[in-house]
C-alpha cells in the first residue's frame, strides 16, 4: 500500500496542488460550483488575508506519491476562542478521494498541529468568520451547490463520522418561489413600521459604501446582529475593508435595501445578489480569459431565476418589531421587476427559530443540510 504523506503548503508547487485538486474530484459532477482560484489563494496568503491579524492558517494538501489526493486548512481563530471561551481547532476546505486513510491522515494533522497550539477539540467545517463558508452537506446531492457554500461528495461525511465525529450544529437552506404579490400581512406590517416605528427603506449609491462610510455601518451592523450566533468571530476593520472591496463591485443596489431610523441610523441590512452558480461553473475557476464574461453575463443580462438572500440583519434593539417585513415589501417587487421566480437563503441555523419562521407565509422547502462536526483531540 502506498504511503500517504500529507505536507504543509509552503511553495508555488504546493499551493498549485492545493488549487487544483477540487477538479480532480469533481470531475463529471454537474452539482459542483468551483470557487475561483485567485479567492482560494488569496485565503491562505498571509500577504492578502486580512484573518492572519488574529488568526493562525495553515493548509496541507495530502500525496500518494506524487500525486495530490487530499488537502485541508487548518484555523486557530484566536478571537473565536476567547469570546466562546473554548480551545478549538478549526478544519476548512477539507478534500479528499474516497479513502479513509486519506481523511484521517488529513485530520489527523490538523489534530496535531491544533495540539502543539493547546487545543482541545477540533471541529469543522468552518471558516475564520461567517462570510466564509461553512458546514459539511449531509443530504441533497443531486442540487446544484451554491458560490457561498462548500459542496461535497456523500463519502465525506461518512468518513468523518468514521472518526468519531458528532454533530455540533445544522444549518439548512430556504427555497421559497416568489409571490407576484406581496403577501397583504407585509404590507400592513410595513406601513405600521414606517409610520409607528419611524423607520425607512433606502437604497445607497456603491460610492456611498465607500466614501460616505454606509459600508462600515452595515459591518458594524453585522457584528452587533450576529454576535449571538454559533461560531461568530467579529469583523476586524481590516476584514471589513477586504469585503468591501471584494463584495460592493458585485452588488446590485436595488437587491440591497438598507434600513435607517429617524436618526439616519442603519438598524437593518438586505443582501441580495442573482445567484451565480451556473456562471461560476463555466468560469472553472478562472476568470481569465472568459470566466469575467460569464459571471458578468449572469450579473447585467442572463440572468438565473434563482435570487441568492445572502443575509438579513437587523439591529438587536429593532428585532421582532417587523423590520423584515420591511424588506419583504420592498424586495418581491424588485425580483418581480427582473423576473425571478425563486428565491433561496444562505444556510440558516436550526436553532434560530425566529429567523427560519419568518419564512411560513411562503411555503418553503428546507434543504442542503450542513453540519458542522466536533471532536475531542
Amino acid at each position: 500500500m502506498q504511503k500517504i504523506e500529507v505536507v504543509k503548503v509552503d511553495s508555488k508547487e504546493r499551493t498549485d496542488d492545493f488549487v487544483a485538486l477540487p477538479y480532480d474530484i469533481y470531475k463529471g459532477c454537474e452539482q459542483y460550483v468551483p470557487d475561483l482560484d485567485s479567492e482560494v489563494k488569496d485565503f491562505i496568503n498571509p500577504a492578502v488575508n486580512p484573518s492572519f491579524e488574529f488568526a493562525d492558517i495553515q493548509p496541507f494538501v495530502a500525496y500518494k506519491g506524487s500525486k495530490a489526493v487530499g488537502r485541508i486548512v487548518g484555523i486557530v481563530n484566536h478571537k473565536a476562542n476567547e469570546r466562546w471561551h473554548c480551545k478549538k481547532v478549526r478544519f476548512t476546505m477539507i478534500e479528499f478521494i474516497d479513502d479513509p486513510k486519506v481523511a484521517e491522515t488529513l485530520i489527523g494533522a490538523v489534530e496535531e498541529w491544533g495540539k502543539e497550539r493547546g487545543m482541545e477539540e477540533i471541529e469543522g467545517p468552518m471558516g475564520v468568520t461567517d462570510f466564509d463558508k461553512e458546514g459539511m452537506q449531509v443530504e441533497d446531492f443531486d442540487q446544484i451547490g451554491t458560490v457561498h457554500t462548500f459542496y461535497n461528495h456523500a463519502y465525506y461525511p461518512q468518513r468523518l463520522e468514521a472518526m468519531g465525529f458528532q454533530k455540533e450544529a445544522d444549518w439548512v437552506q430556504i427555497r421559497i418561489r416568489l409571490p407576484k404579490q406581496i403577501p397583504a400581512r407585509f404590507t400592513r406590517t410595513a406601513q405600521y413600521v414606517r409610520e409607528q416605528v419611524g423607520l425607512r427603506v433606502v437604497h445607497m449609491k456603491k460610492s456611498d459604501l465607500r466614501k460616505r462610510g454606509y459600508g462600515r455601518k452595515v459591518f458594524d451592523l453585522l457584528n452587533q446582529a450576529y454576535a449571538p450566533l454559533f461560531g461568530f468571530s467579529k469583523f476586524s476593520d481590516k476584514q471589513i475593508d477586504a469585503f468591501i472591496e471584494k463584495y460592493v463591485p458585485l452588488l446590485d443596489m436595488k437587491m440591497f435595501p438598507i434600513v435607517l431610523n429617524d436618526k439616519d441610523e442603519v438598524v437593518g441590512a438586505a443582501i441580495t445578489m442573482v445567484s451565480l452558480s451556473r456562471a461560476m461553473q463555466k468560469t472553472k475557476g478562472h476568470l481569465w480569459p472568459l470566466g469575467w464574461w460569464h459571471l458578468r453575463n449572469a450579473l447585467k443580462r442572463k440572468r438565473s431565476n434563482t435570487v441568492d438572500m445572502m443575509l438579513i440583519a437587523v439591529r438587536p434593539d429593532y428585532q421582532g418589531m417587523g423590520v423584515n417585513a420591511l424588506f419583504f415589501d420592498d424586495l418581491i417587487t424588485v425580483y418581480n421587476q427582473y423576473g425571478f421566480e425563486f428565491a433561496e437563503t444562505l444556510p440558516q441555523l436550526e436553532t434560530n427559530v425566529r429567523e427560519l419562521s419568518q419564512w411560513k407565509l411562503f411555503n418553503p422547502e428546507y434543504f442542503r443540510r450542513r453540519r458542522c462536526y466536533i471532536k475531542t483531540i
